[in-house]
């Protein structure tokens, strides 16, 4: 069994679990689940719009402790101020070391996007987002049929979130659908956790031309951002390169002066 599929069988539980302790009419109750979500999609149409997802995460099943010392809400507060288009927030707490609180928190301090970052395998976790502040949600799909894609993408919409749809390669181009905001390229492999940013080079022009793309995972030099919107990418989520430092707000400041050197 491999990575994701732990990660995975795991959740199913977990969720099951939380469903039974915290019914649908109970999360529906909550006061961001009424709330008017902010658009990651118009966000990037903006000039000068950064396109950096920036990441707040303390640990990874590869990596294992990143950075456990940092309050989610001072980080999330300083990549808006260095500019972040939107912030991405791991809630995962088995593997990741998340917590739903951090979405809660930052929600009540940021103007920009929050992207849930979460194993979605099922309806009741949409929901969730949508009562935590999140302004759109993650869907992988290495984990979900392409039915699942369509079912759980179409809520969201419904909910008034955004989704990204994440894919690792060709095979799960068939998963792209309408219902789908911004289709991302995972350089990380979620089987192996091996980086190949190849990847998202190799597939930006098998995908859709009327989907924002975004390259995720293994991003450390701002040469790469340049050459991943010479190939047509407007966003790129980074997290452990910005989270391995002491200051994660300022490694983004000082992140983006270089992409602006680089040109």
């Amino acid at each position: 069994m491999n990575i994701l599929d732990t990660i995975v069988e795991r959740k199913r539980t977990e969720v099951a679990e939380r469903e039974k302790h915290k019914p649908l009419d109970v999360i529906k109750a909550g006061a961001f689940y009424s709330r008017k979500t902010i658009s990651l999609v118009e966000g990037l149409s903006r000039p000068n719009a950064s396109g950096i997802i920036a990441e707040f995460k303390r640990k990874s099943p590869s990596k294992g402790i990143i950075n456990d010392r940092v309050d989610p809400v001072e980080v999330t507060k300083a990549y808006q101020a260095a500019g972040a288009s939107a912030v991405s927030i791991l809630t995962d707490e088995y593997f990741f070391g998340g917590h739903d609180q951090d979405v809660v928190r930052a929600r009540q301090v940021l103007d920009i996007p929050i992207l849930r970052k979460e194993f979605i395998i099922d309806e009741y976790q949409v929901h969730e987002a949508k009562a935590l502040g999140a302004d759109l949600i993650l869907l992988i799909a290495a984990c979900l049929s392409k039915e699942e894609v369509v079912r759980f993408s179409t809520l969201a919409r419904s909910l008034g979130l955004e989704v990204l749809l994440e894919l690792h390669d060709e095979d799960e181009l068939e998963h792209v659908c309408e219902t789908i905001d911004l289709v991302g390229i995972n350089n990380r492999s979620l089987k192996t956790f091996d980086v190949n940013i190849a990847r998202s080079l190799r597939m930006a022009g098998q995908l859709p031309k009327d989907k924002l793309k975004v390259a995720e995972s293994g991003i450390d030099d701002p040469a790469q951002v340049k050459l991943f919107r010479e190939n047509g990418y407007s966003a790129f989520l980074i997290g452990e390169n910005f989270m391995k430092t002491n200051d994660p707000g300022m490694a983004l400041h000082e992140f983006r002066n270089q992409i602006e050197i680089v040109g």
